[in-house]
């Protein structure tokens, strides 16, 4: 990544890893999260790209028949930073008993009244993953979470742990290029397409980091796509990782 820079965000928690700023902040929004033209409306746009690669991961991760519409059926999933719920809902249609965990009380209320009104058994629960007596899961995903933690070796460590045995781990996250400062926050949130005070470049993870960071709580990496967005396409998988990417990870 020719404009990656080469600064590496500091993690002075000690292990905490909710940032009260940061879930104030999310737990603003709370309210209009499913409104796909509200404060959230690029996750809504983001979510398909997302579940397209996941879709993907897990038949091959499980050697499952790609026809299937419940391809998760049998299988737990958990959702870290789950938000009011735009991935668990997916994942609860795909057949996963599943779980869905965040730092706002307030993101978590409303993510249950949205799977009721739903029709959809989901699991939400609010504050720190180490403090959530949920054992472990078959798929474990944390989309666009890693940049809002205070300390991100010790939310990897959290992530593995809640890994069972032959598990499959998806995680997504902007990369800390001059491309995502220039567009994710230059032009999204100084244009309003993503609520301003959002993202904080600094803390945003490069492939390389993430792969140390991810090897060090016992899980290796697979090969990073990117998401990637273009006026004729918008946003869509690429091998260009220098504004967003997600990948996998398994135990090593």
């Amino acid at each position: 990544m020719s404009d990656a820079t080469t600064s590496r965000p500091s993690n002075p928690s000690g292990g905490q890893t909710i940032r009260p700023d940061e879930a104030a902040h999310f737990g603003r929004l709370a309210a209009d999260w499913w409104d796909p033209k509200g404060s959230s409306a690029m996750l809504h746009k983001l979510n398909p790209i997302r579940l397209g690669f996941l879709r993907d991961a897990i038949d091959l991760h499980w050697a499952g028949d790609v026809r299937d519409s419940k391809p998760l059926a049998g299988k737990s999933a958990l959702d870290v930073g789950c938000g009011a719920g735009l991935l668990c809902e997916p994942l609860a249609r795909l057949g996963a008993d599943v779980t869905g965990v965040d730092a706002a009380p307030e993101n978590v209320a409303a993510a249950a009244i949205h799977a009721e009104r739903s029709g959809l058994d989901i699991r939400y629960m609010a504050g720190e993953l180490a403090a959530q007596d949920i054992g472990t899961f078959d798929l474990v995903t944390a989309m666009e979470v890693i940049e809002h933690v205070a300390d991100k070796q010790a939310f990897a460590r959290e992530l593995a742990a809640r890994l069972a045995p032959g598990g499959l781990m998806v995680l997504s996250t902007p990369n800390r290029t001059v491309r995502s400062r220039a567009l994710m926050i230059g032009a999204a949130e100084g244009l309003g397409l993503i609520p301003m005070g959002t993202h904080h470049w600094d803390d945003f993870v490069t492939p390389e980091e993430l792969d140390a960071i991810l090897a060090e709580a016992g899980l290796a990496m697979g090969e990073p796509r990117g998401i990637a967005f273009s006026p004729m396409k918008g946003l869509h998988l690429s091998d260009d990782l220098s504004l967003n990417y997600i990948v996998t990870a398994r135990a090593l």
